[in-house]
């Protein structure tokens, strides 16, 4: 096996996470920058699914999508929509409008779509260019489709390799010894490897035959038999035009075309044979990295095509063992990213010219679980398809971002998902990007597609830079035993001997590689010097990433402690003003309940208020009654003395009438019926008498408050007069101070005028103090001053 020479095959080197792309300007959308490379914006296209009969009986057209031009589209939010919710409380708007690069409606056909936007992504790509494609959606909204199309509406993939065919015409490369080779280098292949591409190649027709069989025999169609989509069906599609003149005969084309997808953050090879039982798990592959900046997927399959047939029986195996599943929303719906990817190489008699790549990507449809009824299996597919497409957000994001302030270099995560590892290349220069943005109408979906619609239109203001040529590579000059260049133009690569080789291959392959080019002393010399620069290389990396992580470490516990500072403020604030609600609360009730209580004893007084004269009445009233009893009682006691007479006498007695034993009935009864009012008085007296202390006792307590305000009163009315009496002396003492100040003026006049001395006329009254003070011969003139002051005084 030996790599194949080649003039345009390997790409710049862009190792980075982040692109320098220069920011996005209101010039049109193509623009020529100094060295001949190639700005524009990234191509985002818009088509429109129409309504299905399910979607129109359950009324899901209410308008929510008006295509005002080839460019512009409004979306009008829905009733019951999340949107339309929040617009209604202030928040956000009901009506949005957007533009595309053009805009394709419900009655677009498949070949007008091709024309108007894969055509000059294939010019490109037949020119040597690498082009990516990737359609971008909600769930059923008619992404697979608009790449795949149907057998009788073929879409866009199938559109792109009749292109390729055609373009190729009659200079088709026969032999299958030309093999891609990690991302953008080539390969030759002894017969032993040829043959078992061969037989791989065969093995995957004689399965889509198997399948197709059985069908056949059962419904006597010849559907199978034929290609999925044929040259017959795509007859209507225009031949791609390049700009690059071919010779007859000395240049020939080689097309190599892989098939695999994105599940679950997994990659799977589609064109590998499909396990019998479900047991065992597909193998996953690994995305790497060449040594240039450039990722691919290791292990993958390349298969060789001649014409259409060939690549539609292949399209068919590998939609055979794509992941897909039943939903709410779609019955047979992309549970995975699909990317089908085309290697043209361009051959010069044993060398390989260029090599171009073309990949077609079926993103997977971003739902929201509520909608689609996922669960189990199908919700964890729905969670890493959102974390995949929400990393693609971050990355355009970023880039437009950073695009827009050149000052501000922003981290761009290509590398937290493998679909935006896999396509970093092409989003940081090294081709030309398209989205095309597929959107259905119906108003359940609302709030996914006017999130859709956000992407888009930061998709669509990402600036692309292109070179107009590529860099030249390097033609290999040494080979390992596995097919590694490790020696170019007689200059060790450094890349790729760091990400192909390890020491022990390093010492081992000595013997094994290829030494015509350079003498073996000088190999192994700068084997060693590698290997030292290799250790020292690891060493710093080592002592910086100590680093590192202590300066993480340590600013780390710094914020902890500042967080935790600013946390126990936060609660100690919250617990003073806490405390001073419950204070102020307490206060407000402890007045209220005062205050109820002072109504209640007004309300009671009011109640049982008896005035004086009635109480006296009423005493007087209970002593006469009183009287009446004991005369009463006197009477009864001499009429029980009558009775006990000898009863001697009796008999005269009982010839008496019998009046005076109903007399004392009768009185008997009077005095019962006096006993039992004068209870009910001494009652009624008892109850005045504590109602009497219960109101004295009240008059005592407000008597006692408002002493205790009448004492506060005085108090302050004796304050506020100590503190007039206090300003009157302060005022009497400014004014003395005023008279005082006066009389030093007019004795510093006199003094002045004494003076043989005389000042000047511009200095101030505080320097001639100071002077006269200072002066000897003016102590005289001080003393008396001084003396006038204290007779003053006194």
């Amino acid at each position: 096996m030996r790599t194949v020479p080649e003039a345009n095959v390997r790409q710049p080197d862009d190792s980075d996470a982040t692109c320098n792309v220069p920011p996005d300007s209101p010039a049109p959308q193509q623009t020529e920058m100094p060295g001949g490379a190639e700005q524009q914006t990234m191509r985002v296209y818009l088509r429109v699914r129409p309504f299905s009969k399910e979607e129109l009986s359950d009324n899901e057209d209410q308008s929510c999508v008006v295509i005002e031009s080839s460019q512009t589209v409004t979306l009008n939010a829905p009733k019951g929509s999340a949107t339309m919710k929040s617009s209604e409380k202030g928040v956000g708007l009901s009506l949005h409008k957007f533009s595309f690069s053009q805009i394709f409606g419900a009655e677009t056909t498949q070949a007008e779509l091709f024309e108007n936007t894969v055509k000059s992504q294939m010019s490109d790509f037949l020119d040597g260019k690498n082009a990516l494609i990737f359609s971008y959606g909600v769930t059923n909204a008619g992404k697979t489709f608009t790449i795949q199309g149907t057998p009788k509406d073929p879409g866009i993939l199938p559109r792109v390799l009749d292109a390729t065919f055609q373009h190729i015409g009659g200079d088709q490369y026969e032999g299958m010894d030309l093999k891609p080779y990690l991302r953008n280098d080539a390969q030759y292949l002894d017969p032993d490897q040829v043959k078992q591409e061969r037989s791989v190649k065969a093995a995957i027709f004689a399965s889509v035959r198997e399948d197709c069989d059985p069908l056949r025999a059962s419904s006597g169609s010849e559907a199978c038999a034929a290609p999925r989509f044929s040259s017959s069906s795509l007859s209507h599609s225009p031949a791609v035009s390049t700009s690059i003149p071919t010779e007859e005969g000395s240049e020939q084309f080689a097309l190599w075309v892989a098939f695999f997808e994105i599940y679950n953050e997994c990659v799977y090879d589609l064109l590998q044979p499909s396990l019998c039982t479900k047991s065992k798990k597909r193998a996953a592959l690994r995305v790497c990295d060449d040594g240039a900046g450039n990722a691919y997927v290791k292990d993958l399959r390349w298969i060789n095509i001649q014409n259409l047939g060939e690549a539609s029986k292949l399209l068919q195996f590998g939609n055979r063992n794509r992941s897909a599943a039943a939903t709410k929303m779609n019955q047979a719906s992309s549970r995975s990213h699909s990317i089908f990817t085309m290697k043209l190489l361009k051959t010069d008699g044993s060398a390989v010219k260029r090599i171009s790549e073309f990949s077609l990507c079926d993103l997977a449809g971003s739902e929201r679980c509520n909608k689609t009824k996922t669960f189990g299996e199908r919700l964890k597919e729905a969670g890493n398809i959102n974390n995949s497409l929400l990393i693609l957000g971050k990355c355009i994001t970023a880039l437009r971002n950073s695009q827009t302030d050149r000052m501000k270099s922003s981290y761009i995560p290509f590398r937290e998902s493998k679909l935006t590892k896999l396509f970093q290349a092409v989003f940081c220069g090294k081709g030309r990007a398209s989205m095309i943005v597929n959107i259905n109408q119906c108003a359940s979906t609302y709030d996914e597609t006017l999130h859709v619609m956000k992407f888009s239109a930061v998709a669509k203001q990402v600036v692309q830079v292109i070179p107009d040529k590529p860099l030249e590579s390097l033609a290999p000059c040494l080979v390992g035993r596995n097919g590694k260049p490790l020696v170019r133009n007689g200059m060790i690569d450094n890349q790729a001997l760091e990400s192909f080789l390890s020491e022990e291959e390093l010492l081992d392959e000595e013997d094994e590689a290829d030494m015509s080019l350079l003498p073996q002393n000088e190999l192994v010399n700068l084997i060693e010097s590698l290997r030292a620069k290799l250790l020292a290389e690891r060493r710093r990396n080592l002592v910086q990433e100590m680093e590192i992580r202590k300066e993480m470490g340590d600013a780390m516990i710094q914020q902890l402690m500042e967080s935790e500072e600013l946390r126990s403020r936060q609660v100690e604030e919250l617990k003073e003003s806490y405390q001073e609600k419950l204070e102020n609360t307490f206060e407000m009730y402890k007045d209220v309940i005062k205050e109820h209580a002072y109504q209640n004893a007004l309300n009671s007084l009011e109640d049982d208020y008896v005035p004086l004269d009635e109480f006296i009445a009423e005493q007087e009233k209970v002593e006469v009654l009183r009287r009446k009893v004991s005369e009463l009682e006197t009477l009864t006691s001499g009429v029980s003395g009558v009775s006990a007479v000898p009863s001697v006498h009796q008999s005269s007695q009982t010839q008496a009438p019998a009046a005076g034993d109903d007399r004392c009935k009768r009185l008997y009864k009077e005095k019962c019926a006096m006993e039992r009012m004068c209870e009910d008085k001494q009652q009624l007296i008892l109850s005045l008498e504590k109602r009497l202390m219960e109101l004295s006792e009240t008059l005592q307590k407000v008597r006692d408050g408002f002493l205790e305000k009448s004492a506060d009163l005085e108090a302050l009315q004796r304050k506020c007069d100590d503190q007039t009496k206090s300003i009157d002396d302060v005022l009497r003492q400014n004014v003395e101070k005023d008279r005082e100040i006066t009389s030093l003026k007019e004795e510093l006049a006199k003094v002045s005028q004494k003076s043989p001395v005389r000042s000047k006329t511009k200095r101030g009254l505080l320097a001639n103090i100071r002077e006269a003070v200072t002066s000897p011969r003016k102590g005289a003139a001080g003393r008396s001053l001084r003396k006038t002051v204290r007779t003053a005084h006194h």
